[in-house]
């Protein structure tokens, strides 16, 4: 019987995830495609409009990530709240291309996002 060996790695940036991918022996090919689900990012947005929290969560939570919102967010008590956006470098890229799908205010922090986004390596 063999024994397992487990530890945490910690993966900060695509170079890490591409260099942990590779030295397990993975298809050349897939490393592009794997390396960005292995980034985790916590991202917090000031300000946003509870309206735009709300269409922001549902649309990360429809690709598997997460946005934190204030916990009286859908009563829409308060016109404005900060948001955590937690998910992968793919999922938030992701959430980046449904953003830029809304109205004008969606569509600024859509670019919000992907200048932030941008800026991981």
């Amino acid at each position: 019987m063999t024994e397992n060996n487990f530890q945490i790695l910690d993966i900060k940036t695509l170079k890490d995830a591409e260099k942990e991918i590779s030295k397990i022996g993975s298809d050349s090919k897939s490393i592009d495609i794997m390396a960005p689900k292995a980034i985790l990012k916590v991202i917090k947005i000031e300000n946003v409009i509870l309206q735009d929290a709300i269409i922001i969560k549902q649309d990360m939570l429809s690709i598997g990530g997460e946005v934190a919102v204030p916990k009286n967010t859908f009563e829409l008590h308060n016109k404005t709240g900060d948001i955590l956006i937690i998910g992968t470098l793919k999922q938030l890229r992701d959430l980046i291309i449904k953003l830029n799908r809304h109205y004008s205010r969606l569509k600024n922090i859509s670019k919000g996002l992907e200048i932030i986004v941008r800026d991981v390596k």
